[in-house]
């Protein structure tokens, strides 16, 4: 590493919780052997010795020992050279690799009966899907001191540090830093555990949260939707709103959508329709019938708030074990996105409270014919598949799909007509596994060598339509970034990205080509406008949504004794809040809570955020591919493995993250429309 100063402030908040929590290594002491240290090694581990020795001993605890302990530690494994640094760096590496990998395929298998539609799902099951094998590693780590020798030898720099002193280190000091971040704090495997199961049982709900929309009555009575279609929320239902701005009857099947959405974010929803195919439901007046009869029925019980409050509580009990970010904003933000939630707030308030948005939704209310409602948020007209006859395209791709091994089998043409060479093409497809999904879809990358990623996306009994195609060609970027992160990366502690912003981003790169890549859509000057148009406004949504998330857990956390009623209350008012201040000046509409609907916000907490940054990386990223090679971008940048993400964004595209490029095209749209 490169000589720099402790930064002051870090020393005094991990002394401090080193006192609160310890109070067995005294300051003096600790002095003394970091002088001892470095009198026997070279100059070049003079700096990392006064780091890693402080931050070790802010970690220590009563039940590990004495100083006397820690002080023979130390000494016997510290690196006195760059030569021993590096062959135990490497040495580290290769076992981390070995026990990250093997528990995550592990957990691939435990999950399985609970993500892949094949067969039912047995109460054993969720219990196993619960269980982490991985929960006690870190445990273990500190009880036989490997935590100890890691936190000695490679300290933890701070977000700041690696964005200053990072610009001048090398892939080796890159890979040194990032082995530093695996010990920056020390939670009980007991909580851990608590967390796995409590979020496998909050995506246990998610994933079998269905409507039976051939049961649903409109405001007059009439059914408008197939009798066998099931739509997941809110994935399921985003997506046929989407679907019928194709069709003119679209609007009415788009009305009672939307009345759904709200009678889940408000728990109105019917328990016997959830799920449930034997009642039929008129949402709008909420009422449940079997067969002509009404009948009474129980309001969900607040389940949804319930699951988010459960999360809630267990990541306090995690922030006093994570004194260098004590709280699950500054975890997710500072520490797993590596961008500050300030800045990541300023990104998305510059773009919702945008001018030109205006001008974007004159331009769809004209192509409409009509005036917004609220959900046109997911107005899909500017996308040529928007024009398509969906049924058609359904049909040819259930032909061409009929199962998961038909798919599997054409990942490598994909890759091809996207532009990687034959041999790239075959050794990425080689490792990723397709299977069916209960849920929307996801993917699941490797973390080893050797292990495949796995792409799951909804195939009927029928074959695959076109919201599973869809979501396989976007899951499908995400393997190919979790392929190339995971085996052309030079180190495996650089493995994968700087955060999940940029793995959506090229998982949207791929979407975006998915009718190009059934010979269904030219690329033009035309098609860019309508591209640029169709991303701000994508950005508006998600955004808005994701501002939502952030507000809900700044409220939890305010509020720490909440119940799920008062949550419930606190989430509608600040959905409507949100959308009163950035939508309603521009779909001249007030009160809409439909910014509470996403899923993500209940199952995977403060992960939303992640899909707009991913947006503005994947506009700014796909510009910068425009008369380029695709392929050879995509390891240009992919293979940089995971910097921090103004670093990795210069070195792939030239330039930080930010809103601008996104608002400009969509200006420069704008005036080409007119």
């Amino acid at each position: 590493m490169k000589k720099t100063l402790f930064t002051s402030v870090m020393i005094v908040l991990i002394l401090n919780t080193a006192i609160s929590r310890a109070e067995v290594l005294p300051p003096n002491e600790v002095a003394t052997l970091i002088e001892k240290l470095k009198s026997s090694s070279d100059v070049s581990q003079h700096t990392r010795i006064e780091r890693g020795v402080k931050q070790a001993a802010a970690f220590w605890r009563a039940e590990d020992g004495t100083f006397e302990d820690f002080a023979a530690l130390s000494t016997q494994h510290n690196a006195v050279n760059d030569e021993l640094r590096e062959q135990m760096f490497r040495r580290i590496q290769d076992n981390f690799e070995l026990l990250i990998g093997s528990f995550n395929k592990m957990s691939v298998g435990l999950k399985y009966p609970l993500h892949v539609a094949e067969g039912e799902i047995m109460p054993v099951d969720r219990l196993f899907g619960g269980y982490d094998a991985g929960a006690h590693l870190s445990d273990d780590f500190y009880a036989n001191k490997l935590a100890f020798i890691v936190m000695l030898n490679f300290p933890f720099y701070s977000l700041k540090e690696k964005e200053t002193l990072g610009q001048n280190w090398s892939r080796l000091e890159w890979a040194y830093a990032r082995m530093g971040d695996m010990y920056k704090s020390r939670i009980p495997a007991a909580l851990l555990q608590e967390y796995a199961l409590a979020s496998s049982e909050a995506d246990a709900y998610i994933s079998d949260y269905n409507i039976y929309m051939g049961n649903l009555r409109d405001a007059r009575g009439r059914k408008l939707f197939p009798k066998d279609m099931k739509l997941i929320s809110h994935w399921g239902l985003r997506d046929e709103i989407k679907a019928n701005y194709a069709y003119p009857s679209g609007f009415n099947k788009q009305a009672v959508i939307y009345e759904v959405m709200q009678r889940i974010i408000r728990q109105e929803i019917p328990s016997q329709v959830i799920n449930n195919p034997e009642f039929e439901w008129a949402p709008f007046r909420n009422e449940v019938f079997s067969g002509n009869q009404k009948v009474e029925f129980t309001t969900e019980p607040d389940t949804r708030y319930s699951h988010l409050l459960g999360l809630f509580k267990i990541t306090q009990k995690i922030d006093e074990y994570s004194p260098l970010f004590p709280n699950y904003i500054t975890r997710k933000f500072d520490d797993e996105m590596e961008i500050p939630v300030e800045q990541v707030e300023a990104m998305f308030v510059e773009l919702v409270s945008h001018p030109s948005l205006k001008e974007v939704a004159a331009i769809i209310e004209k192509r409409l014919g009509r005036k917004l409602q609220p959900w046109d948020i997911w107005y899909d007209g500017f996308k040529t598949r928007s024009t398509l006859d969906v049924a058609k395209l359904d049909q040819l791709l259930k032909t061409k799909y009929p199962n998961k091994t038909a798919f599997e089998n054409d990942l490598p043409n994909i890759l091809v007509k996207l532009g990687f060479s034959a041999d790239s093409a075959k050794s990425i497809a080689s490792k990723i596994a397709v299977d069916p999904s209960r849920g929307a879809g996801h993917a699941w990358g490797a973390a080893m060598k050797g292990d495949k990623a796995r792409l799951r996306t909804r195939i009927g009994p029928d074959g695959m339509d076109y919201k599973g195609y869809n979501i396989a060609i976007h899951e499908f970027g995400h393997n190919v970034e979790q392929t190339i992160s995971l085996y052309d990366v030079d180190y495996y502690m650089l493995n994968g990205v700087p955060n999940t912003a940029f793995t959506e981003a090229l998982a949207f790169t791929f979407q975006a080509r998915d009718l190009q890549l059934l010979g269904m859509e030219n690329y033009n000057e035309t098609t860019r406008h309508l591209n640029a148009l169709d991303n701000i406004w994508g950005n508006y949504e998600i955004m808005g949504v994701s501002l939502v998330d952030i507000n809900v857990w700044r409220w939890m956390y305010a509020n720490p004794n909440a119940s799920p009623a008062d949550l419930k209350k606190a989430v509608i008012r600040i959905a409507t809040e949100i959308w009163n201040q950035y939508y309603a000046p521009v779909f001249g509409i007030k009160d809409s809570p439909i910014l509470a609907v996403y899923s993500h916000m209940i199952d995977y907490p403060l992960y939303l955020p992640a899909y707009p940054v991913g947006q503005l990386i994947e506009f700014q990223f796909g510009e910068h591919l425009n008369g380029k090679d695709f392929a050879a971008e995509v390891y240009k940048a992919f293979t940089q493995g995971r910097l921090t993400p103004q670093q990795w964004m210069i070195g792939a595209v030239g330039s930080k993250i930010s809103p601008k490029p996104s608002i400009n095209a969509a200006l420069e749209a704008v005036k080409a429309m007119k």
